[in-house]
């Protein structure tokens, strides 16, 4: 029997080509699991999970058409346009994450991208949440020259902008940018020093085939992402994908198995979707490789499950919260 905890020299050397990925798809269930398993064995503690809790910053109104997204002004699904919070807001919920033992504060607004005038007050933000001994992370869509430059010198951690789904399938679910705008910004955060949150969703109506090339596109990422969200699709009213055929839940813990296979240092992290997976599909996700969250009862407009659910679901599993040091800082892991 090989030993799955050594890449092979293919392994080593062969790029994650979509019909590469397709096979670990296409592995016996065990098998998959197995493998993945192990793989995150050799770089993680298995029984630890980072948490990261996500705040919207700026809800509604984007001008962007994301088949998805409810927070679209193309899509009527009753989310009103709201402003850009005060910073005294976003301090004071970033303080009672971390009192819930988030290790991380993500902050997203809805837009197309930041005007520079827009960018102060993120900057503060970061500032500020920072001060508090966490991690820092920020998603505002697509970057121009010198704002990723900005943020980093605010003191920001991360910068997530998600390539959603695989190139091949991208205009059926986004029309107002394309795939490379998002490589774009990718690379422009990647230069300023910023380490990279990025993953996609699943469940949109693709194939197998576009959910291995999803995969395919992040591991062939140079260097991969640091964190790796995984959402499963969350079907608001109002939105084009709305009424879309639920996805097998053991189809995603395949993905989220193949993403822990061909990232095997990034954390990889059940987002969008949890709560509608239950307990069992939630458990078998993280013997797939899952050892990050988004923690607290809201995403940026959607449920999640409620932290005493989370907590409960942890003492069941035997799962603990990854561990920090005394500045708040993450002591373990890459991502």
């Amino acid at each position: 029997m090989n030993d799955l905890s050594k890449p092979t020299l293919d392994e080593a050397v062969q790029p994650w080509t979509p019909a590469r990925v397709e096979a670990l798809f296409a592995l016996p269930f065990n098998d998959l699991l197995f493998q993945a398993q192990t793989v995150h064995r050799k770089h993680f503690d298995a029984n630890t999970v980072q948490l990261s809790t996500l705040m919207s910053i700026k809800t509604g109104g984007c001008s962007e058409d994301c088949g998805y997204c409810s927070q679209s002004a193309r899509h009527d699904t009753g989310l009103e346009r709201e402003r850009l919070l005060d910073v005294a807001e976003v301090v004071d919920a970033a303080r009672a994450a971390k009192a819930g033992g988030a290790t991380r504060f993500c902050m997203g607004a809805a837009w197309r991208g930041p005007k520079d005038k827009d960018l102060g007050p993120v900057e503060a933000m970061v500032r500020e949440v920072k001060a508090l001994g966490l991690e820092t992370c920020v998603t505002l869509g697509m970057l121009r020259e010198g704002q990723a430059e900005r943020l980093k010198a605010a003191g920001l951690d991360y910068y997530n902008h998600n390539l959603d789904t695989a190139s091949e399938f991208y205009g059926q679910v986004i029309t107002t940018h394309t795939h490379a705008d998002r490589l774009d910004t990718l690379t422009r955060v990647r230069e300023a020093g910023i380490h990279v949150c990025c993953g996609g969703i699943v469940g949109m109506g693709e194939s197998r085939r576009v959910r291995a090339g999803l995969i395919s596109e992040l591991a062939n990422l140079d260097p991969q992402p640091e964190s790796v969200p995984v959402n499963m699709l969350v079907k608001v009213p109002g939105t084009p994908l709305d009424e879309q055929p639920d996805l097998d839940p053991l189809e995603f813990v395949r993905t989220i198995a193949a993403a822990r296979i061909t990232m095997p240092r990034s954390h990889v992290r059940l987002s969008a979707g949890r709560r509608e997976l239950g307990e069992a599909v939630q458990a078998l996700c993280f013997m797939a490789g899952a050892n990050s969250i988004f923690y607290g009862d809201k995403l940026l407009t959607t449920g999640n499950p409620d932290v005493s659910a989370d907590q409960a679901l942890f003492d069941k599993l035997g799962l603990k919260p990854e561990p920090v040091t005394e500045d708040g800082r993450r002591c373990a892991g890459h991502g």
